[in-house]
């Protein structure tokens, strides 16, 4: 074990060193590793080839082998020739070079990155290492403040609290409808795959099981290859470029876990235009609440990242808030503290909700109040939201009990509202705090001072912008 963490560290390393070389060249770390996936993933089929003597998947005249021994330009024109090939199949291939374009223009840098790649046997790695290599640099490259790619990354740590109390359950289906880099989607597969060791259950898992959408292109081959070099989805990948949001589910599903991206629709969406959401919003992380709401099987179960504005914002918010009050059990809350994500001063909260019954009692864990975390010094680990987990009761959620307590433990984290309590508020909202710090309790650093008051500031524009466009709609 030890020797196969040197190896991935190794190699890794080896990795993300000619990236530092490269972006000294003027290539970004992104369009790096994007090229460093295509052709990964020839030479992969290559190895295919010549070690288990299986057909080649990429059509005659664009393999590993009639790019391996070029130089120069000639090497740059058929790398170039191959990507428009490739992103023409229909197929796990045409998934991964979803609009392929080389962003390597310069000869010796192409060849330096063919000659890494060819150094190397991959698929003799086991799919754990591999897909720990490839991870380990799509977290690198998140962590690149130039590249923001930090946008498509969920701490891994809450990932894993959210599966781990989500229980995915193989035969189940799982979607997460913004996927980014298919962090959820492994995380449910690493969480299923121990469950049964019968072949049809394993097949399904592998194949079926996991479904996942993003709308842009660069981060629909890096998931695909993701999950790809993990083992799951070899003949078709599960991620689908699209934007989850233009159109009725076509499938319904049984899990959902997500963290949708936060702001507002990128520009040139198209406009939202859903007869089965339940109010028009603009508000994009409304929008996904509504999918998802409506996405879910009946009985089926979310746990879903989103910003404090979404318990909050009256209007559109509190209608959507009633109707997941009044269909959905709307169970549990966990609120996170701000430093977790790439993205400064971010105030957000996992919902978990289950489709068909009611809500009666929201249990809520405050993880934020007097909670600090940094993702370079002090960044959140699992074992940090291990009080939750535990306080979540999985399995037996009748048995849970309150660590909050007006008399003897005031500043317990764990408690209870009931639905009733929550409906008398204003605006049915669930923007709720109980916790009292003492005095050294407040103590901002500058930075975390200007990152509230960034976060303030962004709450006005937008509520100005809204404004507006109420009152430009009563003006005509």
């Amino acid at each position: 074990m030890a020797q196969t963490t040197t190896n991935t560290q190794t190699l890794t390393k080896k990795v993300w060193n000619l990236a530092t070389t490269l972006a000294g060249q003027g290539i970004g770390f992104t369009d790096y590793i994007t090229q460093l996936t295509y052709l990964l993933f020839l030479k992969m089929d290559d190895e295919n080839v010549h070690t288990f003597g299986e057909d080649s998947a990429i059509p005659d005249g664009y393999r590993w082998c009639d790019l391996v021994g070029l130089d120069g330009f000639d090497l740059v024109r058929q790398y170039e020739d191959t990507l428009k090939e490739l992103s023409g199949q229909d197929n796990l291939i045409g998934t991964i070079y979803t609009k392929a374009q080389n962003k390597i223009d310069k000869p010796v840098y192409l060849k330096k990155v063919v000659t890494l790649i060819d150094e190397e046997s991959w698929l003799v790695m086991d799919g754990d290492v591999k897909g720990a290599i490839y991870e380990s640099i799509l977290e690198k490259n998140g962590q690149d403040k130039k590249s923001g790619a930090g946008q498509y990354f969920t701490p891994r740590s809450l990932i894993q609290a959210m599966v781990d109390v989500a229980t995915p359950r193989i035969g189940e289906t799982v979607c997460d409808p913004a996927c980014g880099t298919g962090g959820f989607l492994l995380a449910a597969y690493d969480y299923m795959k121990p469950q049964s060791s019968d072949k049809a259950k394993q097949d399904f898992l592998r194949n079926e099981a996991l479904i996942g959408y993003d709308n842009t292109a660069l981060v629909v081959t890096l998931a695909s290859m993701n999950l790809y070099l993990h083992g799951v989805g070899t003949d078709r990948s599960p991620i689908i470029c699209q934007d989850s949001l233009e159109k009725t589910p076509s499938t319904l599903v049984d899990v959902i876990l997500a963290n949708p991206p936060f702001g507002t629709r990128p520009a040139g969406s198209v406009d939202i235009d859903r007869p089965d959401f339940y109010v028009e919003t603009k508000n994009n992380q409304l929008n996904f609440l509504q999918h998802m709401m409506v996405m879910l099987k009946n009985g089926g179960r979310a746990a879903v990242v989103l910003p404090d504005n979404v318990l909050f914002e009256g209007g559109a918010g509190e209608t959507i808030r009633k109707e997941l009050l009044k269909n959905f059990n709307l169970h549990t809350i966990l609120r996170l503290p701000t430093g977790i994500f790439y993205a400064q001063g971010v105030k957000a909260n996992v919902l978990f909700f289950t489709k068909g019954t009611p809500t009666k009692d929201i249990w809520f864990f405050d993880y934020r109040t007097g909670i600090k975390h940094t993702l370079a010094t002090n960044p959140m680990l699992r074992y940090h939201l291990d009080e939750f987990v535990a306080c979540y009761k999985v399995g037996h959620m009748d048995a849970r009990a309150e660590t909050y307590d007006a008399e003897t433990n005031p500043n317990g984290r764990w408690r209870k509202y009931g639905v009733d309590e929550i409906l008398k508020r204003d605006k049915t909202s669930l923007d709720i705090s109980w916790i009292k710090l003492g005095a050294n309790d407040t103590d901002m650093t500058l930075k975390e001072l200007m990152d509230s008051i960034k976060d303030k500031s962004n709450r006005i524009s937008v509520a100005v912008t809204e404004l507006q466009e109420l009152l430009a709609n009563i003006e005509e």
